[in-house]
């Protein structure tokens, strides 16, 4: 590990040593395995709600998504030169800030918690981190969450800035709208884990968690739109299908991209011998299947890779700091992986009775916030209680009711509502 030094392996919380046999992104990577946080993303929406595939024995959750990135972004961070456990971590992490019912639920508690700062996921991903996962504490005995190393912390950091609204003067902030990963009550820790890094600049670990995540879930929701029977194969040999799917990927992931190209990527795309002319999900076709979301990964993967040794030198990596090089990923790649974000956003997100759905667990969302502070601090779970009851006003307050909301999955966010709902 020549190089990462003691300032990037430095945890917020001073440890005795660890186990001289393990490094400390392998104890990292075991935190974060052994989270609580990791574990309730098994009950949590990938795309959309686990129930919502009828005809499906398995399909994917946040928690299958977080495995499958961070095999990606593990091969990748390895082939570059990065520790293969410190791109794990921040694969595994990535979307521990997601609420119930997904980004759904994610606008519904912005909403919610409007005159506490807003919500983020991934800010709520830093906070857990940092603050409401239970491993370590602070010399004042304060959590500090997972204390996880200055590197992986930064790894996890997509968006290192805090949100618009909180100006904070010497500090890097989102334009309004944009993604940001802390909130003004987690500042602190965000400073010290950002220290010596570029403002607004991503850790190489971080582009490369990045990536894999949009790999993973470009090519398996279509995998599990296939499946499930919303996306028919056939269809998207259609011309008019395949237009109506580059608008929707061209505004809502790639709108710097003309609908002509995506056209001309999107005919390359599917005319390749392993992109299925029909699927009827028998073994022959779920094999034909794997095959494609094998090669497609394969594919993305190697072209990131292979630019970023063009761009940077095969050596490189391994001798550059944290914020030393760019992941470069061709256009194209991009592009290709936007389409498949498009067929997934099309014909699964864009249904009328998705929308349905989505309304009502956005009602379920608000109501549980008037239903918990109604009763709070009993309503709470007991490791949330303090944080309601010292409080020195109201956005506090509801800051841990928003934290005990983006905890729950979905299944559990429905049980929650309806065991208030009938003490109302």
């Amino acid at each position: 590990m020549a190089r990462y030094d003691e300032h990037d392996q430095a945890r917020w919380a001073p440890e005795p040593p660890g186990n001289p046999e393990r490094g400390a992104f392998e104890r990292d990577r075991a935190r974060v395995l052994h989270s609580a946080s990791l574990r309730r993303l098994a009950a949590k929406t990938q795309v959309v709600t686990p129930t919502d595939y009828a005809t499906m024995h398995s399909p994917r959750t946040r928690l299958t998504h977080s495995l499958e990135c961070a095999q990606i972004g593990r091969e990748m961070g390895k082939l570059l030169g990065c520790d293969p456990d410190l791109v794990e971590t921040a694969c595994l992490a990535h979307d521990l800030g997601h609420p119930p019912f997904g980004h759904n639920g994610e606008m519904a508690l912005d909403h919610l918690a409007v005159r506490c700062g807003g919500f983020q996921g991934n800010a709520q991903n830093l906070r857990l981190l940092t603050r409401l996962e239970a491993k370590a504490v602070t010399e004042d005995g304060r959590s500090a969450g997972l204390n996880l190393t200055r590197a992986a912390l930064d790894a996890v950091c997509k968006y290192p800035w805090t949100s618009y609204s909180s100006q904070i003067p010497g500090v890097p902030h989102a334009r309004e709208g944009r993604p940001y990963c802390v909130y003004p009550d987690d500042l602190a820790v965000f400073q010290w884990l950002r220290q010596g890094a570029p403002d607004y600049s991503l850790a190489f670990e971080a582009q490369i968690m990045d990536w894999a995540d949009d790999v993973a879930y470009s090519v398996h929701d279509l995998e599990d739109a296939l499946t499930s029977g919303h996306v028919a194969a056939e269809a998207l040999r259609d011309p008019g299908e395949r237009l109506a799917v580059c608008d929707l990927a061209r505004r809502w992931y790639a709108p710097d991209a003309d609908e002509n190209e995506l056209a001309e990527i999107f005919t390359r795309l599917v005319a390749d011998p392993l992109w299925p002319g029909r699927f009827d999900a028998g073994l022959a076709d779920l094999a034909g299947l794997k095959r494609l979301t094998s090669d497609l990964i394969g594919r993305f993967c190697r072209s990131a890779q292979d630019a970023t040794r063009e761009a940077y030198g095969s050596a490189a990596a391994e001798s550059a700091g944290r914020h030393g090089m760019d992941l470069v990923v061709p256009r194209v790649t991009r592009l290709e992986c936007a389409l498949l974000k498009g067929v997934t956003a099309h014909y699964v997100m864009s249904r009328d009775d998705h929308h349905a759905t989505q309304a009502r667990q956005r009602d379920v969302i608000e109501e549980l916030g008037s239903l918990i502070m109604l009763g709070a601090p009993a309503t709470l779970e007991p490791a949330l209680r303090p944080e309601f009851e010292s409080a020195t006003g109201d956005a506090g307050r509801l800051r841990a009711v928003v934290d005990q909301i983006a905890s729950l999955t979905d299944s559990s966010a429905l049980a929650w509502h309806r065991r208030l709902s009938a003490r109302a």
